[in-house]
């Protein structure tokens, strides 16, 4: 069993670059599906997440090949099914964008009801609205576990009104409407920048999506895509990660390869906290710095452009470690605290009261072994060990690497004392 030992208290100076965003490759791996011409993207990271989606274009019969460490060309010219297997999509929320996107070049997709990490209900039921509108046949209950979608007939395009906004809704339905007949209108969609990332490589197979980035997104369906050369956006959610692990450990970290304005309700509440944000212009890169006690904050998740969720962990680190009383509230998920009670167990002063968390800041944080329970969940126990006094032990890092590549290595090189250590599974259970 691998697991991360860190031993904490030391500041986080230097440069770390930025990986391709996980939140925006997912899709577009997808919506290579769309089209039978072959495809070369750029900028992917290596995580885990992105393996699996690799292996569900290869078990739909894409031929896969990689170019450097971080490019790939696909061609899915000869698709040989339109079902994912279950054992690939139980593992990974978006294996459901495989249905818009099967949906659209054949007429009919077979997945199972999505997996990944476990902090609350994961209902696809705008995502069924959507594709309804769009004139598919879809069943009320789920058979053995899969969700099949059928066209009756062919797509035609139509309005759908998301009753809350949902970033998954929003990309299945885009994949489902480019090759619908007609114009499907999205109303109240997400806006999240790989909301816009998908539209860009979709426009660029030759789509005709307009509004994304706006809560009204027009997809004019067209009859052929063709194949696209694209680069992936930064990961706004790594490197907002490493700007509040530069704040934990008052550090001094360059963040490279970044999209400022991505940042920008992060960098705001780093800046309310009492942190320094300086936008290198220049360099595609911001600089973090914090060398004074942290003021307390209230911070409530949004949908974009608001505070993100998958940052709430995160900030949840710099909240214990800030003087007086702060709030945290998250408004997207449920059950989304869970990790707060690996963060009791190294000192942090916490109580759930429904959906928002009241911190009474520590001064210090105590190394502990911890589990992460999610993949941003294990990115703040990896920040809270990394500002901690002690040895702090992280467990369950198979979830931290869906989504963060070389993780070790990038903090290494910012002087972090992080390893990955392997224990016996008798060893890991006495732990």
């Amino acid at each position: 069993m691998e697991k991360y030992r860190i031993c904490g208290g030391k500041p986080l100076v230097g440069t770390v670059d930025i990986s391709g965003a996980k939140n925006a490759v997912l899709p577009i791996l997808a919506a290579v599906v769309l089209t039978k011409e072959v495809c070369c993207i750029e900028n992917i990271p290596n995580i885990s997440d992105v393996s699996l989606s690799l292996d569900i274009l290869s078990s739909l019969g894409a031929k896969i090949r990689r170019l450097d460490s971080h490019t790939l060309e696909i061609d899915p010219s000869h698709l040989v099914t339109h079902v994912v297997p279950h054992d690939l999509s139980q593992h990974m929320r978006a294996s459901y964008y495989y249905l818009g996107s099967l949906l659209g070049r054949f007429g009919v997709a077979r997945s199972s009801l999505p997996g990944g990490c476990n902090f609350g209900v994961r209902p696809i039921d705008l995502h069924l609205k959507g594709f309804r509108a769009l004139g598919a046949e879809v069943p009320d209950l789920p058979d053995n576990g899969m969700i099949e979608v059928k066209a009756n007939g062919e797509l035609v395009g139509n309005s759908v009104y998301l009753d809350q906004v949902s970033v998954g809704a929003t990309v299945n339905i885009m994949l489902a409407a480019v090759r619908a007949k007609g114009l499907t209108v999205i109303e109240n969609a997400a806006k999240e920048p790989h909301i816009v990332d998908l539209a860009n490589f979709l426009n660029s197979m030759g789509a005709d999506v307009r509004g994304a980035g706006t809560d009204v997104i027009k997809i004019r369906g067209v009859d052929y895509l063709r194949g696209a050369n694209y680069s992936i956006i930064p990961d706004q959610i790594e490197a907002g990660t490493y700007m509040a692990a530069a704040v934990a450990t008052r550090g001094n970290v360059l963040v490279r390869g970044v999209i400022p304005k991505h940042l920008e309700s992060i960098t705001a509440k780093l800046e309310e906290m009492g942190a320094t944000v300086e936008e290198l212009e220049d360099e595609d890169a911001i600089r973090v710095s914090c060398d004074k006690p942290l003021r307390h904050c209230t911070v409530k998740t949004m949908p974009h452009p608001g505070f993100p969720t998958d940052m709430q962990p995160q900030i949840a680190v710099l909240l214990a470690l800030a003087e007086g009383t702060s709030f945290l509230t998250e408004n997207i998920w449920d059950n989304r605290f869970k990790y707060l009670s690996e963060l009791r167990r190294m000192g942090a002063d916490v109580t759930v009261n429904g959906n928002t968390a009241v911190f009474q800041g520590v001064a210090q944080l105590k190394g502990a072994p911890v589990r992460a329970n999610d993949l941003r969940a294990g990115a703040a126990m990896v920040i809270a060990g990394l500002s901690a006094k002690g040895v702090t032990i992280v467990d369950d890092i198979c979830y931290i690497e869906r989504g963060y590549e070389d993780i070790v290595e990038k903090l290494q090189a910012l002087g972090a004392d992080i390893e990955r250590i392997y224990v016996a599974p008798s060893t890991a259970q006495a732990m």
